[in-house]
């Protein structure tokens, strides 16, 4: 896999049936290695690593329904209190991040309501914070780090 603008982590990997496989310690399990896992991984083990974001605060992959059609996030990080701190959308390193995949985000968005949006393809990376009283968002130059409490 081509490198990525992040930090190297210690990944597991294996292979099984001419597939590569690479460990999410989220999920707990190995799960085939593609473009936008890669990706997904990085960013992981980023929020993990270098925001100190609990693991037990972090979601990856779970379906949601917007207008009746059945949808996957990527990465959603929670407080404590249920809220949605972070909603992380992933794409492969080849996808280009437009306007599309910012509306992507922000359907997503419109059902979870979390704080800070990330959108990334492991190269380049845009994060925002939300503000729902104003219906705006604010680009940063990173998400926050982790504040217990």
């Amino acid at each position: 896999m081509q490198p990525l603008n992040y930090p190297s982590y210690p990944f597991r990997f294996k292979n099984r049936e001419n597939k590569i496989y690479i460990f999410d310690v989220i999920r707990k399990k190995f799960v085939v290695l593609q473009p936008e896992e890669w990706v997904r991984q990085h960013v992981v083990h980023n929020l993990i690593s270098d925001k100190n974001y609990p693991k037990a605060h972090i979601n990856v992959e779970k379906q949601l329904l917007i207008n009746n059609l059945k949808k996957r996030y990527d990465v959603v990080v929670f407080n404590p209190n249920g809220s949605i701190e972070i909603l992380v959308e992933c794409k492969s390193p080849e996808t280009k991040i437009d306007q599309v995949v910012f509306d992507q985000i922000a359907r997503y968005n419109l059902l979870l309501k979390a704080k800070y949006l990330m959108v990334t393809n492991g190269l380049d990376h845009f994060f925002c914070s939300m503000d729902f009283e104003r219906e705006q968002y604010s680009f940063l130059k990173d998400i926050p780090e982790y504040r217990p409490g």
